[in-house]
């Protein structure tokens, strides 16, 4: 959960990492109220990393809401918001005419996991907005393509499907048939969700001998339409695993999941 105050203070003492208008209409419902409706958000990156939305103040209507702390000055504020019996304290706003509260003054930060839920026009949002530079391109690709591990062979298939992420190394998306020995892959607990893809359920590796590598296999059961083609599919860490491609060995991508 992000903390509040410190968010605050970093940033009305170093602003934003970048600001973004857009004309996409997003609405904010809480309990049985739509609370914001607005087409006046701005992407806000308070990180490098992908962006969260910000309304109007003004915008914010349908509810009751408070001041329930002042931050940096006066530059900002933890509000309450209640509806109903439902409330929350997860709102920050940063104060019209306040020199301190820079670009993003008149607006409110409402967070996302704190509401029943965002729609960017009639679409909902799962975990944070869409990065608008970040894009995904599913291929079908007829090149071969073998996964290894300690040099035990996993899987090996004709046909597969090739996903392009921003920033990220190419994963190879394959047919369940595509599996050697489905004796080795044993299902795991764990889930992850990705507001691009959908929700992700894993594998775990068991090698003979019984060695064991978390949740090194994943797939999407429901993926989000801009992925459906990957329903079902399986896809493995590159970064932990050996995979050939049209029969060439690729070298292990260096990423934040090796």
């Amino acid at each position: 959960m992000t903390d509040l105050r410190a968010l605050a203070s970093r940033l009305v003492s170093n602003g934003p990492h970048r600001v973004l208008p857009t004309p996409r209409r997003i609405r904010i419902r809480f309990g049985d109220a739509i609370i914001v409706d607005t087409t006046s958000a701005v992407y806000v990156w308070e990180h490098e990393y992908y962006p969260q939305f910000y309304v109007p103040l003004k915008d914010l209507k349908s509810c009751q809401w408070e001041e329930k702390e002042k931050l940096e000055g006066g530059g900002a504020a933890i509000l309450t918001v209640k509806v109903g019996e439902k409330e929350t304290d997860r709102v920050l706003a940063f104060i019209e005419g306040k020199e301190a509260a820079g670009q993003l003054a008149g607006r409110v930060r409402v967070e996302l996991n704190a509401v029943d839920q965002y729609y960017e026009e009639d679409d909902p949002i799962y975990v944070h907005p869409r990065d608008p530079f970040k894009r995904i391109d599913i291929l079908h690709s007829t090149r071969p393509v073998k996964v290894s591990l300690d040099g035990t062979l996993l899987a090996s298939t004709a046909a597969s499907y090739h996903l392009y992420e921003t920033l990220l190394p190419c994963r190879y998306y394959l047919p369940p048939t595509a599996i050697v020995d489905w004796s080795l892959l044993k299902p795991s607990n764990t889930r992850t969700p990705c507001p691009y893809k959908g929700e992700a359920e894993y594998y775990d590796v068991v090698l003979p001998g019984g060695k064991v590598y978390k949740d090194i296999v994943w797939y999407y059961r429901t993926p989000f339409r801009e992925c459906a083609p990957v329903m079902g599919y399986l896809c493995f860490y590159n970064e932990k695993v050996d995979i050939e491609l049209d029969g060439v060995l690729l070298e292990r991508p260096k990423t934040k999941f090796g």
